[in-house]
């Protein structure tokens, strides 16, 4: 197959999967698809839910800029976030955009794909449902936590997340993009509210299983208070396992917390030597490299990250 035929899906939510787009679009060979949760309940996109009655705009509009050519202006009005007005502070320009055409288009999956038009986005930003889902967790002490944005903001770890109503049906070109891709890129992104929501749709884990696709996992480098409070790498994948991936992962990216330790009181996610070695026994590659922006070290650096998928894809 030529290099420039190559199917690209990422699959995530939150911050970590513009960020990824941005990558895969820049090597400028890949058929890029995102696969976005539609968990979020909180913020900008929470208020529209509740409000509007439509699903979560924020994750797919930060997607769908990441894919417009070059961010240009039309693409930066999108992010505009209003500071004062009633009604309208806290919200962005682009989900209010999303949520007329919304109105306009008589669907969801129809406003998106207006959008990607206005755009001119290379690739393509698909929901992972079209069904209104609500995501709940247990924690470590067994408590029921209900709603995206409380599960985020669990004062203690999280053991185990499931959606209400349970396997919502999969947006079906989410499914096909699954079984024609050649490289899915996992995360980075909040384990149990951005990424693992999507392996909770019917039909993803399996396509996931079924594919031949190269799967990459990319770990956090941080992380995240009460979410993931004081898992190491491999206890992240554990979760995935847990969610229906115990035997779908090819490679693990990670931050080489030994070469580069992460400044004090940052969680550093733990990616040490035993660790790595945890991993591999599971016939998973590993791959460590310098992965932290030195300007916020909880988070991926993006020309690093660029660098190592390059290696890893």
């Amino acid at each position: 197959m030529s290099v420039a035929n190559k199917r690209a899906v990422a699959i995530g939510g939150g911050t970590g999967l513009p960020l990824v787009l941005r990558c895969l679009a820049a090597e400028g060979h890949y058929d890029v698809t995102a696969v976005v949760t539609m968990a979020d309940d909180g913020g900008s996109s929470g208020e529209l839910r509740r409000q509007l009655g439509i699903l979560p705009p924020g994750d797919l509009r930060n997607c769908l800029v990441a894919l417009a050519p070059d961010e240009g202006e039309l693409a930066r009005i999108f992010q505009y976030r209003f500071s004062a007005g009633e009604g309208l502070v806290g919200h962005s320009l682009g989900n209010l955009i999303i949520a007329a055409l919304v109105e306009m288009k008589g669907g969801f999956a129809e406003a998106i794909e207006s959008v990607a038009a206005l755009l001119g986005i290379k690739g393509r930003v698909l929901p992972s449902t079209l069904h209104d889902v609500v995501l709940e967790a247990l924690d470590a002490s067994g408590t029921l936590v209900t709603g995206q944005a409380l599960v985020a903001q669990s004062p203690g770890p999280i053991r185990r997340v499931c959606m209400s109503p349970e396997a919502p049906p999969a947006y079906p070109p989410v499914l096909e993009a699954l079984a024609s891709a050649d490289v899915i890129v996992i995360g980075p992104g909040s384990l149990f509210t951005s990424i693992i929501p999507n392996l909770l749709v019917d039909g993803v884990v399996r396509g996931l299983n079924q594919t031949d696709a190269r799967i990459v996992y990319v770990c956090n480098v941080a992380n995240q208070r009460g979410e993931t409070t004081g898992m190491s790498a491999d206890e992240h994948l554990d979760a995935l396992s847990d969610h229906g991936l115990a035997d779908a992962i090819d490679v693990v990216l990670l931050h080489d917390c030994e070469a580069v330790p992460l400044p004090p009181g940052v969680p550093a996610v733990d990616t040490s030597s035993v660790v790595r070695e945890r991993i591999e026994s599971r016939g998973i590659r590993v791959v460590a490299r310098d992965l932290v922006d030195p300007r916020n070290p909880m988070h991926h650096d993006a020309a690093r990250l660029c660098r190592a998928l390059r290696e890893v894809l």
